[in-house]
């Protein structure tokens, strides 16, 4: 069993302190980790459906504001549809998938769970005029 840390950055510089999943499995593919990752922001967030998501990307019909996305009408989220936004995210570079110090760019590629794993969210952000 390992804690996997889960972190945002984003090409801007901004990094977010993290917060840790304890998953039993001790490989898992990237696919899983992101699957697994989004669940638990949904199931966070319908839990206290705050007026403020904080997730890796932005719900159908919600808007971007400081720190997260604005729903325009409250609602659960669904999290295989917040998955499939995800996955297709990093199928077209919205994000890449750091797993230590190493990108990894194959939603099939199995990760070895090692205690304290960090793993790092970079989300793109596009250049000003460019």
């Amino acid at each position: 069993m390992a804690i996997v840390m889960f972190v945002d950055e984003t090409t801007a510089g901004d990094r977010s302190d993290g917060w840790g999943l304890e998953i039993a499995e001790e490989r898992l593919t990237v696919r899983e980790l992101i699957r697994r990752r989004v669940f638990q922001e949904v199931a966070e967030y319908n839990a206290r459906t705050p007026q403020v998501f904080q997730g890796l990307v932005q719900p159908t019909d919600a808007e971007r504001v400081l720190n997260g996305f604005a729903l325009r009408t409250p609602r659960r989220i669904d999290p295989e549809a917040q998955t499939d936004l995800a996955l297709r995210a990093f199928a077209g570079n919205g994000f890449l998938v750091l797993v230590g110090d190493r990108q990894v760019t194959d939603p099939e590629e199995e990760i070895e769970l090692v205690l304290g794993m960090e793993v790092t969210f970079l989300k793109l952000v596009a250049l000003v005029g460019g």
